[in-house]
This record gives C-alpha cells, sequence and structure tokens, in this order.
C-alpha cells in the first residue's frame, strides 16, 4: 500500500502496465517490484524446485525470488529482477514457473512430496530404462524446474559495444562512491562514476538521516550536480561493473533501453562497456544477511533494509501490519521509520541480551522468531522469548542479520578476502591488486 508524505517518485504521473494478465498503475519512479509491492501484489514467483510462493525479498540487484519475463514486442527477457525493472508506460511482465497460474501451481505438490525429493534424487531415480531420458525424462524435468524461457522470435533489438579509458574507476555510487568521484574529480583527474541503478545515491535514497544538515537524497543530489557539470567526469547509470581483467581493463554492461516500451531507432537496448582505468576504486556497499528460522521464505517475509527503501524512497508499505526481527541495531531503524510513517508496528524482534530500547510499539528482547504461517502470503509469526511462546499477527516481516561486504569483484584475478569474526563475514583487502583499491573496510 502507498503512504502519504513518503518517497522521492513523482506522484504526478501515472504509468500503467500488466503483471500475470492483470492491469495495475504506478508512478515514475517506480520500480516493478515497489509499484507490485503497492497493489498489494505480495505472491509474484514460484520457487525454481518445489514451486512454493515466492515474494519480493529485497529492494535491489541481489533479489532472489522476484524474477519475472518481460515483454518487449515479439520479443522477451526472462529472469528479470523486478527489484531493479524500472516501470514504464505499457510495461508487461509474466510470473514464472507456474502452471495453470500464478495463485494455483500444479507442480506445487512438489513441496508436499519434498521428503521424497532430495537433492540427487534425479541420478538414481531417472536412470532406467536408459532411453527414456531424452524423450520422457530430460523434457519432463526441464518444465519442471525451470525458470524464464526465451521467445521463439527473432531478437531486433540492437546491442552496441564501447571503449573508454580514464584514470580513476569508481564503482558504485553511493555515499562513498560520490565522495571518491568528487574528490578525484576536483584533483583534476578523469574519472567514470558507475553504478548499476537508475538513481544515484545508493542507501542515502533509502534512509531519512541527513548529511551536512540536509536530507540524505539532497545532498546526494547536489553533488551529482557538481559532477556532471565537470568535463573530467562521465556518469554510467544503469552500469553493472562486472569483471576485472589483468592491465587495469574492467567490463560493465550498461541497460540502455530497459526503461522504455519501445527504444528510438539506433538506440541499443544494452551496451557493454571495456573500460581501462589506472586505478579503480570499488564502493558496492554491503548486502543485508538473512537469519535462518522455519519458514522463513513465505511472501512477505522481506530484508528489513529492503523494507526501508520502500517505505522512504518509494512511498510503499508491505503490509498493514510490520514486525521486524533482527540481531543488530541497524533493525530498529526500520521498525522506527515506520511507525513514524504511520504504519502499524505490532513487534520489534531483538535476539540480543542486554536490550534496552523504548518505542510505541512491543519490543522483545532475547526473542527470536521460531515460526510463521500464511501459504500465499504471511499472516502471523511465532516467536519464543522469556514468557514462552507468542503468535503475533502481521502481514510484513522485515529480518536483519547484518551486512556482508560486496566482495564478489574482489575476488577476481584471485583476489582473497579477509575473514572478520567481529563482523562475521568476509571483506575485501585495502589494495587487492595493483589497479583496484576498496573502501570496504571493518568497522572500528
Amino acid at each position: 500500500m502507498r503512504v502519504s508524505g513518503k518517497g522521492l517518485i513523482d506522484r504526478e504521473t501515472v504509468l500503467n502496465f500488466k503483471f500475470n494478465g492483470q492491469p495495475f498503475q504506478g508512478f515514475v519512479g517506480d520500480t516493478l517490484a515497489s509499484a507490485l509491492l503497492a497493489n498489494d501484489q505480495r505472491l509474484v514467483a514460484r520457487s525454481f524446485k518445489y514451486h512454493r510462493p515466492r515474494g519480493i525479498m529485497t529492494a535491489g540487484s541481489e533479489e532472489p525470488n522476484a524474477l519475472v519475463t518481460v515483454q518487449r514486442g515479439k520479443a522477451q527477457e526472462p529472469n528479470t529482477r523486478a527489484t531493479v525493472q524500472p516501470l514504464y508506460e505499457g510495461l508487461v511482465a509474466e510470473p514464472q514457473n507456474a502452471w495453470p497460474s500464478l495463485k494455483f501451481d500444479v507442480l506445487g505438490v512438489n513441496d508436499l512430496l519434498s521428503p521424497f525429493l532430495a537433492a540427487g534424487f534425479y541420478y538414481k531415480t531417472f536412470m532406467w530404462p536408459r532411453a527414456f531420458w531424452e524423450r520422457v525424462y530430460e523434457p519432463f524435468i526441464r518444465r519442471a524446474a525451470g525458470l524464464g524461457a526465451l521467445a521463439d522470435a527473432y531478437d531486433y533489438d540492437l546491442y552496441e559495444k564501447a571503449f573508454a579509458h580514464c584514470d580513476v574507476l569508481i564503482i558504485g555510487a553511493g555515499p562513498s562512491g560520490l565522495v571518491a568521484a568528487l574528490t578525484a574529480a576536483r584533483a583534476g583527474l578523469d574519472v567514470i562514476l558507475a553504478d548499476e541503478n537508475d538513481r544515484l545515491g545508493g542507501r542515502l535514497l533509502s534512509e531519512v538521516e541527513e548529511v551536512a544538515g540536509v536530507a540524505g537524497h539532497i545532498w546526494a543530489d547536489d553533488v551529482l550536480a557538481e559532477l556532471a557539470g565537470l568535463a573530467n567526469v562521465r556518469i554510467l547509470i544503469n552500469t553493472t561493473v562486472t569483471g576485472a581483467y589483468d592491465q587495469g581493463t574492467y567490463g560493465a554492461l550498461e541497460r540502455v533501453g530497459h526503461h522504455l516500451e519501445m527504444a528510438p531507432e539506433g538506440l541499443p537496448l544494452e551496451s557493454f562497456w571495456r573500460i581501462t582505468a589506472k586505478r579503480a576504486i570499488l564502493c558496492a556497499g554491503a548486502l543485508e544477511r538473512q537469519i535462518a528460522f522455519p519458514n522463513n521464505d513465505r511472501p512477505g517475509i522481506m530484508t528489513a533494509s529492503g523494507m526501508r527503501s520502500y517505505l522512504n524512497r518509494y512511498g510503499v508499505s508491505p503490509g498493514q501490519k510490520i514486525a521486524v526481527f533482527g540481531n543488530n541495531s541497524d533493525a530498529h531503524r526500520t521498525a522506527r521509520d515506520f511507525a513514524e510513517a504511520g504504519v502499524e508496528v505490532v513487534a520489534m524482534i531483538d535476539s540480543r541480551e542486554g536490550v534496552s530500547a523504548q518505542a510505541d510499539y512491543p519490543i522483545y528482547a532475547e526473542a527470536e522468531v521460531v515460526g510463521t504461517s500464511g501459504r500465499l502470503g504471511l499472516t502471523s509469526i511465532t516467536i519464543r522469548h522469556s514468557g514462552g511462546l507468542k503468535t503475533i499477527e502481521c502481514d510484513a516481516l522485515g529480518v536483519s542479520g547484518g551486512w556482508n561486504p560486496s566482495v564478489h569483484l574482489t575476488c577476481h584475478m584471485n583476489g582473497r578476502p579477509v575473514w572478520d569474526p567481529s563482523l562475521a563475514s568476509f571483506y575485501p583487502k585495502t589494495v587487492l591488486f595493483p589497479a583496484l583499491w576498496s573502501l570496504a573496510q571493518p568497522r572500528g
């Protein structure tokens, strides 16, 4: 549902789109995921093997659940993450891996049979008779455990390649990336700033905290305005740096036309960049961890930071009754933001000992979620605390198990991250190889 007074979207410009054959409306600035949540569409997909109901879990490119097929005329693009697909007028998206419908999937029976479908059972069960494999077993398994499918029609979209050189490549345009780019640009260096999102600022767009006395997103816009006015800076939005190679060479995929229903003639759908940089600075941020508990995959269960993103950036609440479960102080920011926005927070569950906090909503210290209910969407959670077991009705649960620095790119060219027991995660070395530096360091 939409939350009044929240979000950075343009509520004056309505966009019409379709999902699962049903018409919906969103606004300029929405992603497909935020628009679906705004329309109370929590069920968006089915799981790969057991066909369990799946909902939106995050608000970024780390999304594991909300994979859809986007129709583009006669072409279609499978496995598109709804969390990074910009909304545009006329967008048509379809769920995947469900038949005959998303709500009623025949192969959902696999979930009931899961005790008999252990990993590797295929190799023991479908060996005999040998002649059945190609004509019977393999086609059935592919249809039952597939994701998306490519269109049969020829892809007439244009795909381009590009080359660039710079003194410094900044990977990621969150607060660290913006400061790094501004510092390098003011020093007279040729800078390329690349970020995978269509609006730059990183977590500053999803939080209510201020920077230099102004809202974080306003500070980010001011920095970007200065960078855009400098001749020695190139800004690449919707661009993911995909690889680090010898001699300071980096591969980057720019999604040029994915925000358009019909691209103008000559505009490519995608462009692959080969960037040669004397130095690169990785500012890719961190990803929030989940916490393991029974049935923690129901639609409505999300990362706590993802819930904050939908509230503060898109003006969307994933539910009417919110619960938050975490093992760190960052989780409390989610409960605080929703309560201040007027959304009912029914529980803040913190697994740590000695937590002392006061709020206008119930806080359960030294507690944990031990179960959930709701087949097609979360309806309640069960927690264990000092008073025993307690069932709490809610339709959205934000979970925070801490943060893992994004070390993916740093592992290229045999880069090895370092384990930090205090963070319970790996972090990249400061200097990974001669051309790449990382700003991800453990907190002191």
